[in-house]
């Protein structure tokens, strides 16, 4: 493996508290020293990195690959080569794929053929119950033993309580994190958009907030008598943080996180029926909006995900309500959540924890640091520079963006996956 010298950059590791011009130096897929290089370091190459800054590759909670099940909008391959050219050197996939990653065999493909590409990390999440019905448990020490970082029932809902708790209780005697959709079935019903002023005038049916609050309720209830721990996905409304604050000071095992695109758009952003802005959970209000994003000042969100979603362009097409949710969103992870720096919401180095550090630290996996000795995954990014969102030019399959032709300013330059270069952009080189 190459021995590499990255100068003149910004070294920012939350990790180990730095934030300094600093050199970094890798060998053997490790971290070899920051700042002055090991005694007899030859490198291979060097690399100027000047006027950027260099953080721990990006850990992304959750990212649907398409595969296996859905090749013909995504592959393992493609998505990574996606994730790579975000500066995202781990990732997560939920269960949901075809067939569900409910055994083993499953869990250990995802893997085998991320390895194969070997471009990032992918971790899988297992199914909290068979084929996520919802009415048995899966063999969650198996799927853990396979590799699962988790459990969850992705966005299928578990209707019986009983089975929730017992679910709950079963991951808690593995050691292993439920991550949780909250969402009330009966009460989202057939909405496709956040209920209120916007369903109203454009007539689609509405998913109300209580549909997602209900739910928080009743999982906090199960896992303040089980004990188990948990992680919320993408929470979307003001009151679901208000509750998962209070359940933290009260000191429940309870983390949660929230969607890039939640952190900037709204339900005004839906325009006339612009579908690229279907997503589930629904875009909220403007409050809801900028309670996510205090909620992540103040911690109680501790990631930033991109919920990745991958469609071909028919999916997209066809009346609002019948197109399929979801962005594609692992190119536009890092510059949204720069925006958060850009307006006061977070000094740039906890931003960086809240995409790498914090993730991993969820995850129990060695990532989200440069500690000497650690795997080698590493984003350079120039934070100066602008760019506009060009859908044709996305590396993802899926070009389903509701960003096309915002200017966003922050893009990444090179990446590293256990010290091996990963993407390198031309004009950077």
């Amino acid at each position: 493996m190459m021995r590499l010298r990255l100068h003149g950059g910004r070294v920012i590791d939350p990790a180990n508290q730095l934030d300094s011009p600093l050199d970094l130096w890798i060998a053997d897929g490790c971290i070899a020293a920051v700042g002055r290089a090991p005694d007899g370091f030859q490198t291979d190459r060097e690399i100027d990195v000047s006027g950027r800054i260099v953080c721990p590759g990006l850990v992304d909670l959750r990212a649907h690959l398409r595969e296996p099940g859905e090749e013909h909008k995504a592959t393992i391959a493609s998505e990574t080569a996606a994730a790579a050219s975000g500066g995202i050197t781990t990732l997560c996939c939920p269960p949901d794929t075809a067939p569900v990653i409910d055994t083993p065999a499953v869990a250990t493909l995802i893997q085998q053929r991320a390895r194969a590409a070997g471009l990032v990390r992918v971790l899988p999440i297992g199914a909290l119950t068979q084929s996520l019905q919802g009415e048995r448990i899966s063999e969650m020490g198996a799927l853990k033993a396979a590799g699962c970082v988790g459990v969850s029932n992705a966005r299928h809902p578990i209707g019986n309580t009983l089975v929730m708790r017992r679910a709950m209780e079963y991951a808690a005697t593995h050691d292993l994190t439920v991550f949780l959709h909250a969402e009330d079935p009966w009460l989202r019903n057939n909405g496709c958009v956040h209920e209120g002023q916007v369903s109203t005038r454009l007539g689609l049916p509405g998913i109300p907030e209580a549909a997602e609050t209900v739910a928080v309720a009743r999982d906090l209830a199960l896992i303040r008598q089980t004990g188990v721990r948990a992680h919320f996905s993408q929470l979307s409304t003001a009151e679901a943080v208000r509750m998962v604050a209070r359940a933290q000071f009260d000191g429940l095992p309870v983390s949660a996180d929230v969607s890039a695109h939640h952190l900037h758009l709204t339900e005004i952003d839906l325009g006339y029926f612009d579908s690229q802005c279907h997503v589930h959970p629904p875009l909220r209000t403007e409050r809801d909006r900028d309670a996510l994003r205090t909620g992540l000042a103040k911690g109680t969100l501790l990631a930033v995900c991109s919920d990745h979603q991958p469609h071909d362009s028919d999916a997209k097409c066809g009346p609002f309500a019948e197109t399929a949710p979801g962005i594609s969103g692992l190119e536009t992870l890092l510059p949204l959540s720069l925006r958060l720096v850009q307006d006061g919401i977070l000094p740039l180095s906890e931003l960086i924890a809240r995409l790498s550090l914090q993730p991993a630290r969820l995850l129990g996996v060695d990532a989200g640091t440069l500690s000497v000795g650690s795997p080698a995954d590493v984003c350079v990014f120039d934070p100066e520079e602008y760019w506009d969102v060009n859908p044709a030019k996305m590396v993802s399959r899926g070009r389903n963006t509701p960003f096309t032709g915002w200017q966003l300013q922050g893009r990444v330059d090179w990446t590293l996956y256990k010290g091996k270069i990963t993407f390198e952009r031309t004009a950077a080189r």
